[in-house]
Parts: C-alpha cells; structure tokens; sequence
C-alpha cells in the first residue's frame, strides 16, 4: 500500500517521523517545521488507517513497518517513533538504517488488555473537550490536529494490537536513544535501565506527559540537542 507522506524543508539531511496511535502526520506540526530550520528535509508518515492514509484489513507489526519501509528513503539522518510509531520503527529499523533512531515514550510492547482497548477505542468519538481534558497542556493546535486525526483513524487496530510482535529491542540496532515522559507507564525505569545496558541512550523530559513534543515542544527539542540532532537553543 501507498502511504500519505507530509513533508517540510528541503535540506540534504532527511528525518523520517513516525506517529503514534489514534494520530497523523499532523501531530508533527511543531517539530517538523522546526527540524525543517535546522537543515531537515522532513517526510512524516500516515500509517495505515490513519490520516489520510488506507486502512489495513489485518494490523501487525510486521504490515505496519513494511509500509513505513515502502515509503521513505533508507538511511536517513534521523528517524523518530513516538508510541506505537516506535514499535513500528524498533521492527523496520535495521532495514530503515538511519544515523540515529530516536524512540519517544515508545509502545515497545503491546498489551492485550480489553481495558486499554476499550480506552482507545472510545476516543474515536471524542471531541476538543474530551482531547483538551485529556491533555491539559496542549495548545489549541494541537487539540484541534488531534480531533481531526481521530475522525479519520481507523479504530479496528485496537483489536489487532494483542497480536503485534514485541519490538526487536534485545540490542541497539544503529545508535538509539529513547526520550521518556516523566513519569512513563510504557518504559518503567527497571526497563528503561535494562534497555541502557543494551546501548540505548535514555533521556526524561520533566514533568512531561505520554505525547512529549506537544506537552513540551521545548523540552522534546533540547532532548534531541542533547543527543547532538539539532543546536541546543541559544
């Protein structure tokens, strides 16, 4: 299948950005434009059912990577996986290959619990008070991009996402850090610790929430500085 691809700048250097569940392209607004300034041409994806891109009739792991993998250039300069785009990026890494990967607060391992399905299968029907009072700290924009994309999300995922493989996170594929929210339910700090050991750089972002670049766009920014992908902030 063709996935949508959003695109920002035109420099030499290529980030790929990958999306979590339930959200698009667009949840990129802030950082795609901002990696775009720092000499990134930037191809953020719509995965399968989301955005404006098509539905799958069965989700896996492997589906989900191998259209990110169809998709955009090999070894790009960057590649971020927020979420469930992280576990999509942990099993289409060492093929995707890029300079640095960069997991942020990722789903490396999927639940089969009917509890936290139905939690995201609810969404669909959310408006901008529900998303608003889900996420205190979003500005408008980011509320607003975050309704749209659930009207357009496919929600039949949720019913795959028992079935997805773990990530392939045994070892750091090509050098990876991961950028944690403070404090994160999906990388607990014994995991956290583990996946250091095994080469993965770890970064927290202060009292930052599950979607980091857009509870803290600022803090997001100056973790991917530490790890030398943009200027720290003058």
């Amino acid at each position: 299948m063709t996935l949508h691809v959003q695109e920002w700048g035109t420099g030499d250097r290529i980030a790929v950005l990958i999306h979590g569940l339930g959200n698009s392209s667009d949840s990129w607004w802030r950082v795609g434009p901002a990696l775009a300034d720092h000499g990134y041409r930037v191809l953020a994806v719509d995965l399968p059912g989301h955005g404006k891109s098509a539905p799958l009739d069965v989700y896996t792991s492997v589906a989900l990577a191998a259209a990110v993998l169809a998709a955009v250039p090999h070894r790009p300069a960057l590649a971020i996986g927020h979420s469930l785009g992280g576990h999509v990026l942990a099993h289409a890494v060492a093929e995707l290959a890029p300079e640095i990967a960069v997991y942020e607060d990722p789903a490396f391992v999927t639940t089969p619990d009917p509890a936290v399905a139905a939690h995201f299968r609810a969404q669909k029907s959310w408006g901008r008070k529900e998303v608003a009072q889900e996420n205190p700290r979003w500005d408008e924009g980011s509320v607003d991009r975050k309704v749209a994309a659930l009207e357009a999300w496919d929600p039949t995922i949720v019913d795959h996402l028992g079935g997805f493989v773990a990530a392939p996170v045994d070892t750091a594929a090509v050098p990876s850090a991961l950028v944690l929210a403070d404090p994160s339910a999906l990388v607990p700090p014994p995991f956290a610790g583990a996946l250091a050991a095994r080469g993965f750089a770890v970064d927290v972002v202060p009292g930052s929430g599950h979607v980091i670049h857009l509870d803290d766009h600022d803090g997001f920014m100056a973790a991917l500085a530490r790890r030398g992908i943009v200027p720290a902030a003058g």
